[in-house]
């Protein structure tokens, strides 16, 4: 793979809903730009069985795990002095999931407020490490609904798709307003990081050439 110019201590944060293919994009990049990895430790989080068997009543909590480990994951990244591809943003779960829970009453409004304020003084502080690029993982509603249920997680294919369905349609709004760093979006449908070397060299050009930009 050519050269690009890349910061080695670039922070690189691959966003986008459930089964767009984050995992996949992550591994790839990091490994071409022989970066870390930070990944959503799913497998142990003793709260997601729970939380899709009954929204309601472990939403928040949920929520809370997932910021404690995010911001403990950040600090990691920030002692480490960068130079990580990381699989999901700490934002995606304030902007997107703690606040579908709570609009659709799945939160409660002491939760979703206590939640907010514990977020804020986490994470909207002048010390606490943005990305220094967003990639935006995308593509045709149908596809993407058609990638959930083929990789068959018991947890996901017992949920409707009417959620995913306003999950991706929460993440497009969100996309449209985030500007806590540069985006650069790409359409799923428009690569093959397991078939064709090229596509990643593609990718990683663009990346390249968004952040000379900024």
């Amino acid at each position: 793979m050519r050269k690009y110019h890349i910061p080695e201590n670039s922070i690189i944060t691959i966003a986008g809903t459930v089964g767009v293919g984050k995992t996949t994009m992550t591994k790839r990049l990091a490994n071409a730009l022989q970066f870390q990895t930070s990944f959503e430790q799913v497998d142990v989080n003793p709260y997601l069985h729970l939380f899709y068997e009954d929204f309601k009543s472990w939403s928040f909590h949920l929520q809370i795990y997932f910021l404690a480990e995010r911001f403990k994951e950040q600090k990691r990244i920030y002692d480490a002095g960068g130079g990580f591809v990381q699989d999901r943003s700490i934002y995606e779960d304030a902007d997107i999931f703690a606040r579908m829970h709570y609009e659709n009453g799945t939160m409660t409004e002491i939760d979703y407020q206590t939640y907010v304020n514990l977020f804020e003084a986490m994470v909207l502080t002048p010390y606490f490490p943005q990305p220094d690029l967003l990639i935006y993982l995308d593509g045709p509603l149908e596809y993407i609904l058609e990638r959930i249920h083929l990789r068959g997680r018991p947890m996901e294919t017992k949920t409707s798709d009417e959620y995913w369905i306003e999950l991706h349609n929460r993440y497009e709004n969100w996309i449209r307003c985030f500007d806590l760093c540069p985006v650069m979006k790409l359409n799923i449908k428009d690569y093959d990081l397991l078939n064709d070397q090229t596509s990643l060299e593609s990718i990683v050009e663009q990346i390249s050439n968004k952040i000379q930009k900024h």
